[in-house]
């Protein structure tokens, strides 16, 4: 069914490792693509089927908006056709929140979950700044001089990362899809992912940069509402903290895997 080694990328989707039992999902988060999961895939690759696709509104995808249930359902397929039926699904920001949702509807299907990013609850208070900070960015990046101006600092915050320079070309390459911060806000805002997580009846880790101050709000009371949960925190990281330390990301994620998550029958 899977090939030994084989790799796929002309269809929004990467397959690495395919010959391994396991597999690992990982849902990137708004403006970037699957491509920003390229350390952790090549790093986890010999001991796991590690699996990238692009959500609504990214890479191969980029002439559409992002839409929540287009994204669970590219979720869904994903890992019914290109991951065994079952896996670990790994989600950074917007990716956090699609995985969570995911993981409530269809948890006979999630080995573990992953999230990063994606502590803060949207309800109430947060509900009101998550629609203000969507609407200030579709706002800014609807004329294609403001689209441009976060491409390019996008493309910065790349370069400045100590990433091998072939990675860092596939991501720059792959492009940066600033409206698409805007246009998740409405999918997110007011939705009780909290309360989502704590029908997800197997492991889950809360994975944070420690730097990452709004997004990593609530990461206690986030793990307390798991069923199966705890907390662990990147020193000296940010948001996107896969790419920031790429090696220790990558650690915790198979420590993750190796400790927590039940083997496979």
């Amino acid at each position: 069914m899977f090939g030994r080694d084989s790799e796929r990328g002309t269809d929004g989707i990467d397959v690495a490792g395919a010959g391994n039992d396991r597999s690992i999902v990982f849902v990137h988060g708004a403006m970037f693509t699957r491509k920003m999961w390229l350390p952790q895939q090549r790093a986890l690759s010999s001991e796991y089927r590690v699996v990238t696709f692009d959500l609504p509104g990214h890479g191969t995808d980029g002439d559409e908006q992002f839409r929540m249930e287009p994204a669970i359902d590219r979720l869904e397929r994903t890992i019914e056709e290109h991951a065994g039926g079952t896996a670990v699904v790994v989600g950074l920001s917007l990716g956090g929140y699609v995985a969570t949702e995911y993981a409530a509807r269809r948890p006979e299907t999630v080995d573990g979950l992953v999230l990063s990013g994606s502590s803060v609850n949207p309800v109430g208070g947060m509900e009101t700044l998550t629609r203000a900070t969507g609407a200030i960015h579709r706002l800014a990046t609807k004329p294609d001089i403001g689209c441009r101006a976060v491409e390019k600092l996008g493309y910065r915050w790349v370069r400045n990362r100590d990433l091998p320079a072939d990675i860092e070309r596939e991501i720059i390459d792959s492009g940066i899809y600033p409206r698409e911060f805007g246009n998740a806000g409405p999918f997110i805002a007011g939705e009780d992912f909290r309360g989502k997580l704590s029908t997800y009846p197997g492991p889950t880790l809360v994975l944070n940069g420690e730097n990452d101050k709004l997004m990593r709000r609530g990461e206690r009371k986030h793990a307390a509402a798991a069923q199966d949960g705890r907390v662990e925190v990147l020193a000296g990281v940010g948001h996107i903290c896969n790419l920031h330390r790429p090696e220790t990301y990558t650690s915790r994620v198979r420590n993750f895997v190796r400790q927590r998550v039940a083997p496979r029958r």
